[in-house]
């Protein structure tokens, strides 16, 4: 029906406009109105599709302009770069055809980067890129190497500051010292760890010469001074001894820094002793003056008394302190093997007792170890108190003040013999530099060793009294071995 409809039809479609908008016969539209339009009446055709063609003429108006105002910029957009396609297209193709030629320089390009950068291969970029990886890996570890200096300075500073109680600083600065050299003898060709080690050699100096100026304290006790010599072991092992010197330097360097102490505080009796050189220079420029009253000679030497009291009681407290903590700090070879000899002796009498070592006794060395520097050291310390006296003993002219000072010098003797130094014997030749018209000086000083040996008898019968009335009770029951 829609075909004869619309060869019907066709002579009146208006096809001057353009040939092109005559619609066909065949499209889909045309064919759906044409069957549309067959079922109508007629009155409808003449009278109601006219109006409802020209409303849908106006929609579609309508909305081609509503489209045409929204698509504007896109449609010039589209029409710009559809003008630019003459010359866009011929660029592309011609360099599609540079890639196209320079896909196999960069192939082998690709081939090359691949056969130098390989992993089997020795490069040097690869090197550094593989150190800067190690390192950022590592930064945690390297940043705690690099602290490791600072901390030492601080531990070490600390210590200072707190003195010889600061013992724990101390010892955390000689555990991060050994750390570092263990660092250093792992890693000997790492300028980083060579860079520390040379700071901490510089911290570890600072920290010696710290523990050996906390050497001269004047109150140093013993268990001090055993620390400061044991750290100062493990700073300085070249310092320690070895099997021919068992004290090494270290022996000699605590005694110079004990005396260099003593002769400090003996120091400080300067304004005392500058009193004492007034009266030697008195007593010197009225020597071979025959009209000195006795009055003036007994008068003159209280300062010298003062001087010589104080001198001694310091001499004594200080020696007798180096001497004692000298031979506890480095024991000798006695003192060593005199567990051994007692041993044999309990054995002899028959008691029980550690059995002595069952291996024989190796043949001595000929090169006997060098003695302790503390067997001369006592000879240097009691020439120094002998200097003094023979200095100025002879201003004191009283004879309870010689007594007195004398037998303060014996005390001292005493308290040093008590260690092997004993002196008493070298006090006798002390009157040899007074005034010939004293003849009592020898008849003095055996009068005041007399006193002294009395007193001391004494103190040792009161000593063992006290000592047998307590064991007397316990030794009832036992019968002497002899």
């Amino acid at each position: 029906m829609a075909d004869p409809l619309y060869e019907l039809l066709a002579p009146y479609l208006d096809a001057q406009v353009s040939p092109s908008s005559v619609p066909k016969a065949q499209d889909k539209i045309t064919t759906n109105y044409l069957n549309r339009i067959s079922t109508l009446p007629l009155t409808a055709l003449t009278s109601s599709e006219p109006q409802s063609l020209a409303q849908s003429s106006h929609s579609t108006l309508i909305s081609l302009q509503s489209l045409s105002a929204r698509s504007n910029p896109a449609i010039l957009s589209s029409s710009n770069h559809l003008s630019s396609l003459k010359t866009s297209l011929p660029l592309l193709a011609a360099e599609a055809e540079g890639l196209r030629n320079g896909i196999p320089h960069l192939d082998e390009q690709t081939m090359e980067f691949s056969t130098r950068y390989t992993r089997s291969a020795e490069n040097e970029v690869l090197d550094r890129r593989k150190r800067a990886l190690l390192i950022a890996r590592n930064v945690d570890r390297v940043s705690d190497i690099l602290d490791l200096p600072t901390l030492l300075s601080s531990a070490i500073a600390s210590s200072t500051a707190q003195g010889l109680s600061g013992g724990t600083n101390y010892a955390s600065a000689l555990d991060l010292y050994s750390h570092i050299k263990r660092l250093h003898l792992l890693y000997q060709d790492s300028a980083l760890v060579r860079s520390i080690y040379e700071q901490t050699e510089e911290a570890m100096q600072e920290m010696t010469t710290n523990l050996i100026m906390s050497l001269r304290a004047q109150n140093i006790k013993l268990a001090a001074g055993m620390r400061t010599i044991g750290w100062l072991r493990r700073v300085a092992p070249e310092l320690d001894g070895n099997k021919y010197n068992r004290e090494g330097t270290l022996g000699a360097l605590f005694l110079v820094c004990r005396l260099g102490t003593l002769v400090s505080m003996l120091s400080a009796l300067d304004p005392l002793r500058d009193l004492a050189d007034q009266e030697t220079a008195i007593r010197l420029r009225d020597k071979g003056s025959a009209n000195k009253s006795s009055t003036d000679a007994w008068s003159v030497g209280q300062q010298t008394e003062r001087y010589l009291k104080r001198y001694i009681e310091i001499f004594r407290e200080h020696s007798f302190a180096i001497v004692s903590m000298h031979k506890s700090i480095f024991p000798s070879d006695s003192d060593v093997t005199s567990s051994d000899d007692l041993g044999l002796k309990f054995k002899s009498l028959g008691l029980k007792s550690l059995p002595p070592s069952a291996k024989p006794s190796q043949q001595q060395d000929p090169l006997s170890p060098i003695p302790s520097v503390l067997s001369t050291f006592p000879l240097h310390l009691i020439s120094l108190l002998t200097t003094t006296l023979k200095e100025y003993l002879p201003n004191v002219r009283d004879k309870s003040s010689r007594e007195s000072l004398l037998t303060q010098v014996l005390y001292c003797a005493s308290s040093l013999g008590r260690l092997g130094g004993d002196f008493s014997l070298l006090l006798a030749d002390l009157g040899e530099e007074d005034e010939d018209d004293e003849e009592d000086d020898s008849g003095e000083w055996v009068e005041i060793m007399k006193k002294h040996r009395i007193l001391a008898g004494k103190l040792e019968s009161l000593a063992s009294g006290g000592g047998m009335r307590g064991a007397k009770g316990l030794g009832d029951g036992l019968k002497s071995p002899i």
